[in-house]
């Protein structure tokens, strides 16, 4: 491969990337046992009892973001609806409601 081969390729790569962090994340509230808040602005970031968690993106349709022992998955449903579950590790898990 010659060089700009090479760089055009990369360039191809990162962009790709790039558009699957900008995922379109819904806004999203949802309330979980536990006393767990869930707010997600629409494209991110998503907040656990108000405080902006990490995020991971998997693909458009499903995210985990994490704050301490606590993480909530956020999936969306071919219909644009949001379906949201939290795992509290070491302390049970289960779906939450969006509203």
């Amino acid at each position: 491969m010659t060089k700009s081969t090479v760089l055009m390729l990369s360039v191809a790569m990162i962009a790709a990337l790039t558009v699957e962090v900008q995922a379109a994340i819904p806004q999203v509230n949802a309330v979980c046992p536990q006393k767990i808040e869930v707010h997600a602005d629409e494209g991110g970031p998503v907040y656990i009892n108000g405080k902006e968690a990490k995020l991971k993106v998997f693909n458009a349709n499903y995210y985990e973001a994490t704050l301490g022992k606590v993480t909530i998955e956020l999936m969306i449903n071919p219909d644009g609806t949001a379906a949201v579950s939290y795992n509290v590790r070491g302390g049970g898990n289960g779906v939450c409601t969006v509203s």
